[in-house]
């Protein structure tokens, strides 16, 4: 898989820069139900091909996708955790 062929199927699931496994399987039955042959919602069968096609690139990118445990990535994935840390110790966020 090419960097061009992942960003492909980003842009056709309308995914931003980051997003999770539940967004993308969410994204695609919506596009499934969406453009699926038997709705009748589309006269070119190519479509369906091609959500399904986007579909296992992105879940063969997430699934092969090492996942970084380190302290900086965690708080970059969780703001709310790193204004906490941050903020913990002030008497008027915090401890009293």
């Amino acid at each position: 898989m090419s960097y061009t062929t992942l960003q492909n199927a980003r842009e056709l699931f309308a995914l931003g820069e980051r997003a999770t496994l539940k967004e993308i399987r969410t994204r695609h039955r919506a596009l499934v139900k969406c453009h699926h042959p038997d709705t009748g919602n589309t006269l070119d069968p190519k479509i369906i091909r091609e959500v399904n096609a986007a579909y296992r690139v992105l879940m063969d990118y997430v699934t092969d996708y090492r996942f970084s445990f380190d302290e900086q990535e965690f708080y970059e994935q969780n703001p709310e955790e790193r204004l906490r840390r941050q903020f913990m110790d002030d008497a008027l966020w915090g401890k009293e």
